[in-house]
């Protein structure tokens, strides 16, 4: 078994402990699997997800946020066998959940079902409190500079 050692990207970086069991787990977990889908960056904090679900119905599907974990799931009903025998069986008839990891601030807006795809729109929404702002630096006499009204200018304070 690999071990990954995150100890010297993390030296400069607070408040990221999680990210390493998000990464670690990112590492062990089996890729592939059923129903595939597409994951796209559609603008600078909207994405979408798009999932492969043909024969299911939106009764079927279920979506579910949960501590930022998106888990979208799917369950057809039993059905009773048609009468005939199959040659081939390629189209999946069976249950599915797939999890997937939000970062922090991220929330679904939109699902929908069209064409045997199910579309979720997700969008980045950060509260101002987390927005970059500007801080006043202060001299040794208490006066400050005002950088924001785009002239220099000193106050006394």
């Amino acid at each position: 078994m690999t071990t990954i050692d995150f100890s010297p990207l993390l030296r400069s970086m607070i408040g990221f402990d999680r990210m390493t069991s998000a990464l670690e787990n990112a590492y062990h977990s089996e890729p592939g699997g059923y129903p595939p889908y597409n994951i796209e960056r559609r603008g600078e904090n909207d994405y979408r997800i798009t999932m492969a679900v043909a024969g299911f119905s939106e009764q079927d599907l279920g979506l579910e946020v949960k501590e930022n974990i998106l888990t979208v799931s799917g369950a057809r009903p039993e059905q009773a066998e048609e009468p005939g025998e199959y040659l081939y069986r390629g189209i999946a008839n069976r249950s599915f959940e797939r999890k997937f990891q939000l970062a922090e601030y991220v929330r679904v807006l939109d699902a929908r079902l069209e064409n045997g795809l199910l579309h979720i729109e997700l969008r980045r929404e950060i509260p101002e409190a987390m927005k970059p702002r500007k801080i006043a630096i202060r001299g040794a006499e208490g006066e400050r500079y005002l950088a924001d009204q785009g002239t220099a200018k000193v106050e006394a304070a």
